[in-house]
């Protein structure tokens, strides 16, 4: 049910991205919002101004999060998001109609950087170190599913009356955000919250239904203990992190780790992800020259190789590991917007149809990789005192990035055409070494084991690429014996108790 709620999220975040595809530059839009007609830095910046509400919703986690709880963020967001759409809904001639769409804009905006801030760490909070990777791609991955079902409802309405057309794939997210707050209501938070905040017995209840267990089950105080005393160990207590501990580095590399979710976002959308995925109807018809019908029905198309690739992320994440997906999706990328640019040099119908196959080859890499990783990444990269706020900064890159791109990719489209791409090609390519520099792999490691591999490569002055390589898979004993070694917050205090023999003895000792 987590997981359920979690990918729903993300797939109304999906639909968020490509809903306003097909209905921007339709004749029904425009006749109410008269702005946007044949005016591309308009239509760009209607587009785009969900990304500005998106970023502040995400700052607003980094504030508030840590106090509401992931599971009060998710359905106050969802809430958000339902009085944004009604407000966009209900715009009407004559009634300052482009103010109050772009006003209900930003308001769903709001709600959806708050859940896009809070899901990714709420389901790394609830998962095993074994699944994961597999539960977050699913959820980075069904954004696909989202977009793909805004394309084809868009190319459905569009038959349909004026205000249909436009009205309807609007108001269509409310199902997606009702389902979300009315599933949280009967969810827990996590249990690394509850911790966080002192609720040691509703935690300890939390561990034991997700592991399937009784509370009192040995495997529920081993992991129970294991966070408590990370939280002792790094000072935390029940009070929330101040943001400038993100901004510390020493053992814990906080500010090193941030930075590491962080770029990945920035990367996801400085690839050009949002100029293919927003405007494939629009780059159909200016760039490759179809009508509007022909260029709905393309980007429909689109979208279902997208969530078919999207999918096969979720059978490779923790058999290839983090590294390799995003070093391959960079690649893929490149390669595919050098196609595109290099088919659009010369403007003829075949040249045309190979531009198509570029855009379509960079949305199957996309979705294969780049898609889901960038929310996975700093979920799981950042420790537990740090964790809320770097991740909601993470997505706050995401954002501010994600407008940046949607809001100049027409301009760029309309005053330099095909090098468009060739910038896009440009970027992927520089994302290559970075990762292969300074990503450390993080597959099948537990939370702590990722606090070591921080600690190892800061105390043995040694990149924490080569330190994740050279670290062996860990037991949670052994976890304790290397996290005293290298003074790392993760079972510290723990360890320092433990049995000489290693055994955790019964679990009213553990617990003790």
């Amino acid at each position: 049910m987590v997981s359920c709620i979690a990918t729903t999220g993300f797939m109304l975040f999906g639909y968020d991205q490509g809903v306003m595809s097909g209905i921007i530059t339709a004749p029904a839009f425009a006749a109410v919002l008269q702005e946007t007609k044949g005016n591309s830095t308009m239509q760009g910046f209607v587009t785009a101004i969900f990304e500005i509400g998106c970023l502040i919703g995400a700052a607003f986690i980094i504030w508030a999060g840590d106090r509401l709880g992931r599971r009060k963020s998710i359905i106050l967001g969802a809430i958000v998001m339902i009085v944004g759409v009604i407000l966009q809904v209900v715009a009407y001639p004559g009634h300052q109609p482009l103010a109050q769409f772009i006003i209900g804009r930003i308001i769903t905006g709001v709600g959806n950087g708050i859940n896009t801030s809070t899901i990714p760490t709420y389901q790394a909070e609830c998962s095993k170190s074994t699944n994961r990777g597999l539960l977050i791609c699913i959820e980075g991955g069904v954004v696909a599913v989202g977009t793909m079902v805004a394309y084809w409802i868009d190319y459905g309405a569009s038959y349909g009356p004026d205000d249909l057309i436009w009205r309807f794939p609007i108001a269509f997210q409310c199902l997606f955000c009702i389902f979300i707050a009315t599933g949280m209501y009967f969810l827990p938070d996590s249990p690394r919250w509850l911790f966080l905040r002192g609720r040691n017995d509703e935690g300890e209840r939390v561990i034991a239904a997700l592991r399937g267990v009784e509370p009192s089950d040995n495997l529920v105080q081993v992991e129970k203990a294991t966070i408590l005393d990370s939280l002792r160990a790094s000072g935390t207590g029940t009070k929330s992190t101040p943001l400038s501990a993100v901004f510390t580095n020493g053992n814990t590399q906080h500010l090193r780790r941030m930075l590491l979710g962080a770029s990945g976002q920035f990367m996801q959308q400085v690839g050009g992800c949002n100029a293919v995925i927003y405007y494939f109807p629009i780059l159909f018809e200016e760039s490759i020259g179809e009508n509007h019908n022909m260029a709905l029905l393309m980007g429909g198309v689109n979208m279902i190789v997208y969530s078919i690739f999207a999918t096969t992320s979720w059978f490779l994440i923790e058999r290839v590991g983090r590294r390799k997906l995003f070093l391959i999706g960079a690649a893929g990328q490149s390669l595919s917007m050098v196609i595109t640019f290099a088919c659009l040099i010369k403007d003829t119908p075949g040249n045309a149809k190979g531009a198509a196959v570029g855009l379509f080859t960079f949305i199957a890499f996309f979705g294969a990789t780049w898609l889901p990783l960038p929310w996975l990444y700093p979920a799981e990269i950042s420790p537990i005192k740090t964790r809320a706020k770097a991740n909601a900064l993470s997505t706050c890159t995401n954002w501010l990035w994600n407008f940046v791109i949607v809001m100049v990719t027409p301009v760029m489209i309309s005053n330099i055409g095909w090098a468009t791409y060739l910038f896009f090609a440009c970027m992927n390519a520089l994302f290559i070494p970075a990762i292969y520099f300074l990503y450390p792999e993080t597959a099948g490691r537990s939370l702590e084991e990722i606090d070591i591999i921080f600690a190892k490569g800061w105390t043995e002055g040694k990149g924490y690429v080569r330190a994740a390589k050279e670290l062996p898979p860990l037991s949670n004993k052994e976890v304790e014996e290397m996290a005293v070694r290298y003074g790392s917050v993760a079972g510290k205090q723990h360890a320092e108790k433990a049995n000489d023999g290693g055994e955790y003895g019964t679990s009213n000792e553990v617990e003790s």
